[in-house]
């Protein structure tokens, strides 16, 4: 019976092993997932406030932001600087993201 309980000692281990392993990598897809969306958020909120596209630049970003499963936390401009915070969820995981977009230089 010592055989058996190795067996299934090592079985737990294993299968407690890769479930931190697949929770750890789910939490850095989801951590590019929030950076993608806050950085596409910033252009678009940009691009309103430089008239490359119309409506309000806040408005702008969190449609973007919902587009690529995200959510805007604060966004603001200031010039033709437009600065987003984003958050995005998947089960018990959360990832925020913050960007700046505006005119080079």
């Amino acid at each position: 019976m010592s055989g058996v309980a190795t067996a299934v000692s090592v079985l737990v281990a294993t299968c407690t092993f890769l479930t931190g392993a697949v929770i750890v990598g789910e939490a850095g897809v989801l951590s590019q997932r929030a950076a993608a969306a806050a950085d596409a958020a910033a252009l678009a909120a940009a691009d309103a406030v430089t008239g490359v596209i119309p409506g309000d630049p806040c408005v702008r970003a969190g449609d973007v932001a919902a587009a690529n499963g995200a959510v805007v936390d604060w966004c603001a401009v200031s010039g033709a600087v437009a600065t987003v915070v984003v958050h995005a969820n998947r089960g018990i995981l959360t990832a925020a993201a913050r960007a700046r977009a505006g005119p080079p230089g």
